[in-house]
């Protein structure tokens, strides 16, 4: 299988070779040049397999190039019930992301997927920890190094920093916004004193530590001479194995195959729903794909509207799901490329307008870019919007009425796909991070402090290790170069 850029103007390449990296050389990111086809009689093959062999199925149609006796026994080695052994009382770790139905009624069936049971407790390591273990895989054969240069509001960092502490050959540089994550998210991060893990707290939000990323990854010959690749959602592997479990959701909430289901998922840097996208053009029988968002709602705005515009830094709000404090969403450009029909001139000139004028118009109004928003209904997309009232709400009524207690960005996802949910239509919430994390919204809402796994109870209390630097792209690479000697 071919990759090729969304932009156009970079070389088409396998995937191992866009393993490592991150951005392709024109700026665009990586897609496969046809998506794999998944047929009911797979489907039915599928619902025996534990979740290592039925991400091990879904991945070998993406990685052809990775020997399938390897691939075979890295998806064995990520998945177990040692790694993701946080699962909440009653649930089954071995299952990985176990459902717990909500409620079953006419007129509605809610579904919460549990993704959230490893090691830093966020559904970020159902990619992060396979990552891990494919990033060692690849440099062990080429006897290379990585510098690895990545972004976080809040999970993905200490996600990609658990994964790949103690890797030989890595170097973890981890940027997240300073003082702007909940508590535990920042114990969570700046307490590891592994020394391949550098930890950066940046003056400025997340989308500036995401711009720095990008600006790094654009010099190319920086990127070759100081062999940065990274985590974020911009890498491929990382979106395509959370494609795994939308399939393992689905198959999990029907017995055939002539059932569709629909998935809720808290949205900020569409990386996450992104999968779900891609797991129905593989023929995944998805009803609606729901986007939740807090108050930086600029993906609402455009499923409701057909306008994409970023916010500036002053306008993206510090709110108490603070891991969606997002106002550029990055994987949004894979899907506007399937929404383009991979017309990657367009895309290219969009994106440019992103930069320029702070986005584009595809309404079909007057003075608009395009009139594509009429063909998003196809693929399935609705949107909602979440506040911190409603949060409190939610995570009110899901404990009064369920007995559980979920986060905040959850409840962002609950609030929504309430709104959306059909009768006889399955409609499952992806869990986002258990609510240990965001503690003090929780004791807000319910008088209490949430529940923590055991190894976890004084995490804010351990000595912390991170550097304050600017969103400055030089002062950034001199830093760098400085921690790799190359």
């Amino acid at each position: 299988m071919q990759y090729a850029s969304t932009r156009g103007h970079a070389p088409q390449q396998t995937f191992s070779q866009i393993l490592l990296g991150g951005l392709a050389s024109d700026g665009g990111l990586f897609l496969p040049t046809t998506y794999p086809q998944v047929s009911g009689e797979e489907l039915n093959a599928w619902r025996g397999l534990s979740y290592a062999d039925l991400a091990f199925e879904i991945l070998k149609k993406f990685a052809t190039d990775i020997p399938e006796a390897d691939l075979r026994e890295i998806t064995r080695k990520t998945y177990t019930a040692d790694v993701y052994k946080n699962a909440r009382a009653g649930e089954d770790a071995a299952q990985i992301t176990p459902l717990r139905t909500l409620e079953n009624n006419a007129e509605r069936h809610l579904v919460l997927q549990a993704l959230s049971n490893g090691p830093t407790l966020a559904f970020k390591d159902m990619a992060m920890q396979l990552l891990g273990n494919l990033f060692e895989y690849a440099l062990a054969k080429e006897q290379a190094e990585l510098n690895i240069f990545g972004a976080t509001s809040g999970d993905t960092g200490s996600a990609a920093e658990y994964a790949m502490r103690g890797k030989r050959g890595i170097r973890v540089f981890m940027l997240s916004p300073h003082q702007k994550m909940s508590a535990f998210q920042t114990a969570q991060m700046f307490s590891l004193q592994d020394p391949n893990i550098l930890n950066i707290a940046v003056q400025g939000v997340f989308d500036d530590c995401q711009d720095l990323v990008k600006a790094v990854s654009n010099d190319l010959e920086f990127k070759q001479q100081q062999k940065i690749g990274t985590v974020n959602s911009i890498n491929w592997a990382r979106v395509v194995a959370q494609v795994v479990y939308y399939f393992r959701g689905y198959l999990s909430a029907t017995t055939d195959n002539t059932q569709k289901v629909s998935f809720t998922v808290p949205s900020g840097n569409f990386g996450n729903i992104c999968a779900g996208h891609i797991a129905r053009m593989m023929g995944l029988p998805i009803d609606q794909l729901v986007v939740a968002t807090n108050e930086n709602d600029v993906l609402d705005e455009f499923f409701r509207t057909g306008i994409y515009r970023v916010r500036a830094s002053a306008e993206t709000w510090h709110t108490t799901s603070p891991s969606m404090d997002i106002s550029k969403a990055s994987n949004f450009e894979r899907f506007i490329f399937d929404l383009l029909d991979r017309d990657a001139e367009r895309v290219r000139k969009l994106f440019a307008q992103v930069e320029s004028r702070g986005g584009f118009d595809l309404s079909g109004g007057e003075g608009s870019d395009g009139d594509e928003f009429g063909k998003v209904a196809a693929f399935g997309f609705v949107s909602g919007k979440s506040v911190h009232a409603d949060r409190i709400n939610t995570i009110r009524q899901v404990q009064a009425n369920y007995g559980i207690t979920v986060d905040t960005h959850t409840a962002d996802g609950i609030k929504v796909a309430l709104e959306h949910a059909k009768p006889g239509v399955p409609m499952i919430v992806l869990e986002t991070a258990l609510p240990a994390k965001f503690n003090e919204t929780i004791r807000e809402a319910l008088g209490r402090d949430a529940e923590r796994p055991a190894g976890f109870e004084n995490i804010e209390a351990l000595p912390q290790r991170f550097v304050v630097m600017p969103a400055d792209v030089q002062a950034m690479k001199d830093y760098i170069r400085q921690h790799t000697g190359l």
